[in-house]
């Protein structure tokens, strides 16, 4: 680990190098993958030579103990040599964390699917609770969202609805939510007063550019059409909508929330590239032995991944066998220590897997 790490300081001193030369500036598509390569391996430096400071002050201190004949001098060295190790010790253990493969979606925007699932009308309510959570968690955290397509019901749910989610690691605070996401309440609907279980699944898509995701114009067919919905001052006057269809996955995409046709095209083609490379991660995640697959979850989409249960006010993450007795806050976009559990929970099966 230490070689790939002094290999790594050498790479970061010659991309300072080449960033304070006068030509750094000429080429802005190489200017902007230095910057990014240098903000990457940035906290990794500043924490090696956190670490190697460390070691050479408690090697220092050592020196000391074994050659001093000064009682308090050799004091002060017994203590700094205790403190030294333990902090070079634990500077190691971050640094083994940082040195793990990154996932190359993290820093991306993502794409947000939401469907209702089991339940009729409640599961579409439900779905509608998990949008407004996630878009308050998302604004909590500085991203920005936007709508891409939205089916709602008479009663305000959804059967289904798309939207973006836009800012530095978004992907990376979004990715573990994809799967079944199951409730258990009293519905709405109900008047009896018995609880219900319901579900949505939730997909995660990252937004990917035209480079990443070539698509053939000949393999698409594109429809303008009449918006529809639960109703509204500029529905069905304007055929502003967009269906379109890849022919070669059978991949049909729909988006009327902007009045602008060319916008609705934009986004629904944004959509399909999340979609055609969703798909080309899967397969190349089938490739992966069962047994080095993340314990998390594998982002399937009939996993059931979480409950959340009314009556007892709790939410349970069966990935990692976690439950928080706060809905309410939950529901409020406050899901921080969740996914920061899902993180820490992947993080760990990653240093299971990669030995140093």
């Amino acid at each position: 680990m230490l070689e790939k790490l002094k290999a790594a300081e050498e790479k970061y001193l010659k991309i300072e190098e080449d960033l304070a030369s006068p030509d750094a500036f000429s080429n802005q598509e190489s200017f902007a993958a230095l910057m990014k390569e240098y903000k990457n391996l940035t906290p990794i430096i500043e924490k090696f030579r956190e670490y190697t400071k460390a070691i050479s002050d408690n090697e220092e201190a050592k020196i000391i103990l074994e050659e001093s004949h000064d009682a308090d001098l050799k004091e002060l060295a017994a203590e700094e040599y205790k403190e030294t190790k333990l902090a070079a010790e634990q500077l190691y253990e971050e640094l083994k964390i940082l040195l793990l493969p990154r996932d190359p979606n993290d820093e991306k925007n993502v794409i947000v699917e939401i469907r209702s699932g089991a339940g009729g009308e409640e599961a579409a309510l439900f779905a509608a609770v998990l949008y407004r959570m996630y878009t308050m968690y998302a604004e909590a955290k500085g991203f920005r969202t936007s709508v891409m397509t939205s089916n709602e019901t008479e009663l305000g749910g959804f059967r289904e609805i798309s939207f973006t989610v836009e800012g530095d690691g978004a992907y990376s605070r979004f990715k573990f939510e994809s799967g079944v996401h199951r409730v258990q309440r009293v519905p709405e609907t109900e008047s009896q007063g018995r609880i219900q279980t319901s579900t949505a699944t939730v997909a995660v898509l990252p937004e990917v550019e035209e480079v990443e995701i070539e698509i053939n114009p000949a393999d698409i067919t594109i429809e303008s059409c009449k918006s529809s919905g639960a109703g509204g001052q500029h529905v069905n006057k304007t055929e502003s909508a967009v269906r379109l269809t890849h022919k070669p996955t059978g991949i049909v995409i729909e988006c009327q929330e902007e009045r602008s046709q060319f916008k609705n095209k934009d986004k629904a083609m944004k959509m399909l590239r999340a979609k055609l490379y969703d798909m080309k991660q899967t397969e190349q995640n089938e490739k992966i032995a069962s047994d080095r697959r993340s314990q998390v979850g594998t982002g399937d989409r009939s996993e059931r991944i979480r409950t959340y249960n009314y009556p007892q006010g709790r939410i349970t993450d069966h990935r990692i066998s976690l439950t928080l007795h706060s809905l309410e806050s939950f529901l409020n976009g406050n899901i921080d220590d969740m996914i920061d559990a899902l993180l820490t929970a992947d993080t760990a099966e990653k240093l299971k897997e990669n030995s140093f």
